[in-house]
């Protein structure tokens, strides 16, 4: 019965993330030399590539509440871009707007609302749009609300208010170190012009209302492919208590509580312009402890005819990837020279090598 009962479980999970819309949109890498300062300015995005771009030609109502998209009404541009061992999605928001509301202390304000599914498991995530709504309100809020896809209302821009809601239980997740923001406008309430948000999320797998202790961040690495979509909300009239427009990344409104009903991006690998050709590099694990027994990895670019190990303790193997018994515990140097067409490349590392 539990077999079947996890089996059920396992075909919801894959079925909601096939849910979820591929339509090709890709995450850029940047290499780590070169992160955007988090300032409002965009010189630190001018390598990004036109093709990444999401605009307003792409954005969607399919309530019927609302006018078409309107470029001369409101016309955006989102860049999104990650680095590699840093668990954050950088966004660049342009926007241009005929007349911008932000003046009010409340969620009367034009948004930028994004939705991110870090690990893609799909499903319902706000207490209103809980499977069960016979819960109570706590149970369905505090255990359940933003817990496995965050929703971020960013205020464009946030005047006498924090920048954002995050839509939850977990308000922690908008404060550094897990986001941080910087805005460029030159404009008053009720007149147009151009607003550039600059800023970085973290995506969770788990976070929850308890705080960081047992929060969980999603893993970003290459080729992964993420949940990530957004909306935009235009207030047009600060008098008026509705909004003039909200037109969705998704093809679904509601992608704002469902993260299946949002749309799929890929983290890119970073472009071969910015990787070294020919590099050696390596990596290990203790592979038994109480024997000091060590596996060595070989994690090297380029084409390679020859491998030369140096454990450390005067032996060495050509082997590529070799396991290694160290007969005497030590912190060593380990020394892996590569050979190939291009030249040779060394990589040591200094005491990283340590067994009892």
């Amino acid at each position: 019965m539990k077999n079947i009962v996890l089996f059920i479980l396992a075909l919801f999970l894959v079925t909601n993330s096939q849910a979820q819309e591929d339509r090709g949109y890709k995450i850029y890498q940047f290499p780590p030399n070169m992160i955007p300062r988090i300032d409002g300015e965009t010189d630190d995005w001018t390598d990004f590539p036109d093709e990444y771009i999401v605009g307003t030609d792409q954005l969607w109502d399919d309530s019927g509440k609302y006018p078409e998209p309107d470029s001369s009404n409101l016309d955006v541009r989102v860049k999104v871009a990650w680095v590699k061992g840093m668990n954050r999605l950088y966004f660049l928001y342009e926007a241009y707007d005929d007349y911008w509301d932000f003046s009010l202390p409340g969620l009367h304000n034009d948004i930028f609302e994004i939705v991110v599914d870090g690990d893609l498991s799909g499903g319902p995530l706000i207490d209103e749009q809980h499977p069960n709504l016979d819960l109570d309100w706590g149970a369905r809020y505090f255990e359940f609300h933003g817990v496995h896809a965050q929703n971020y209302h960013i205020f464009t821009p946030a005047v006498g208010k924090d920048w954002a809601l995050a839509w939850g239980s977990q308000p922690w997740i908008k404060e550094l170190p897990y986001s941080n923001i910087a805005y460029s406008y030159d404009f008053k309430p009720g007149e147009s012009g151009k607003l550039i948000a600059e800023f970085w999320i973290t995506p969770f797998d788990y976070a929850g209302h308890e705080g960081t202790e047992r929060a969980v961040e999603s893993v970003l690495k290459d080729d992964k492919k993420i949940g990530l979509t957004w909306a935009i909300i235009d207030y047009d009239d600060v008098n008026d208590a509705g909004n003039k427009g909200f037109w969705n990344l998704s093809k679904h409104h509601k992608m704002y509580g469902n993260s299946s009903l949002g749309t799929i991006f890929t983290l890119m690998p970073l472009e071969s312009k910015y990787q070294e050709s020919f590099k050696a590099d390596w990596s290990f694990k203790i592979f038994d402890k109480s024997e000091r027994l060590v596996a060595f990895r070989d994690e090297s670019k380029g084409e390679i005819t020859h491998w030369h190990w140096d454990f450390g303790d005067e032996t060495f193997s050509e082997e590529q990837n070799p396991l290694h018994r160290y007969e005497k515990p030590g912190k060593y140097i380990v020394v892996l020279t590569i050979e190939g067409p291009e030249g040779t490349s060394r990589m040591a590392n200094v005491w990283d090598v340590a067994v009892e």
